[in-house]
């Protein structure tokens, strides 16, 4: 079996669970691969294990027979190995050390269960939507995708802006707001779901539109096809907004011109068979928890 390991940056109190991780992997015929920062961070070759650590710092250094990418720590380091496995098919699991986890959903409890799933291949293989970006200027060069959201924002304390909305060149709306997000159906339970946006199914092929404080309280969240192409013309009393894919944004000048349409491909997670959608909901969520008891 062929691993790799990523992480943004672990706290250093864990150390010992990081370790944990290792001597999990080493009981079997491991190879693993771990994120250079994260190797030179925790002196991780000093760990014990009968395999040596082999270090990677992008995609291109990672044997294309690798089985999965484990990321350790929160949603945000899931969304950074989405863009690290690009179109490779390599399914990501995820360990969560942050707070929420609806993409990590892993325990750092659960190691052992976790590594003999993995072994044994006793999982299930979910597959998840992207939206790709196109704009007339360069920006997210490297990956134009997100698996969350896409999002236009104004900058800091400017008055809102105007974003002239289009569905497949159709006009839908001018929307007068901070700014407007673009979700897939796993970044609805995201941004979106703040701004009172729906939570929809990760497999209900859709994207969600959601104003960010919009000055007409009548305007709500459209759900539409994620077949549409979505394209953008903002107004506004600035020279420059804010674009954001993910965790990742650009200052972009405010005539520029941008369209979401659906990624050509996907991306693949792990899943454990006793976690479903409906159970990290209604954990995540507390949904039915009575806090009077």
């Amino acid at each position: 079996m062929k691993v790799a390991i990523y992480s943004r940056g672990v706290d250093l109190d864990q150390q010992q669970s990081l370790n944990a991780l290792l001597l999990e992997l080493n009981r079997y015929d491991t190879t693993i691969y771990v994120f250079a920062d994260l190797l030179l961070k925790f002196n991780l070759n000093e760990s014990k294990g009968k395999n040596a650590l082999i270090p990677f710092t992008s995609m291109s250094d990672l044997n294309d027979q690798v089985d999965c990418l484990i990321s350790v720590g929160g949603d945000g380091t899931v969304l950074d190995a989405v863009t690290i496995v690009g179109n490779t098919n390599i399914p990501i699991l995820g360990i969560n050390y942050g707070r929420l986890g609806f993409l990590a959903t892993i325990s750092k409890d659960e190691l052992s269960i976790m590594v003999e799933a993995l072994v044994n291949r006793s999982y299930v293989i979910e597959k998840r939507s992207l939206l790709h970006l196109d704009a007339n200027a360069n920006i997210f060069e490297t990956a134009p995708y997100a698996l969350n959201e896409f999002a236009i924002h104004k900058r800091d304390t400017s008055p809102m802006i105007k974003i002239h909305t289009y569905l497949n060149g159709e006009f839908l709306n001018s929307y007068w707001a901070d700014g407007i997000i673009v979700a897939t159906p796993t970044g609805s339970t995201g941004y979106n779901m703040s701004c009172n946006g729906p939570i929809l199914f990760p497999d209900s092929a859709s994207f969600v539109i959601t104003p960010v404080a919009p000055h007409n309280l009548n305007v709500r969240s459209i759900v539409v096809p994620d077949s549409s192409v979505i394209s953008f013309e903002v107004e506004g009393r600035t020279e420059e907004l804010i674009c954001a894919m993910d965790a990742r944004k650009e200052i972009v000048p405010i005539h520029i011109q941008l369209a979401i349409k659906k990624e050509n491909f996907m991306v693949h997670f792990i899943r454990l068979n006793e976690n479903s959608y409906l159970t990290t909901l209604r954990t995540k969520l507390t949904w039915g928890l009575d806090k009077r008891n």
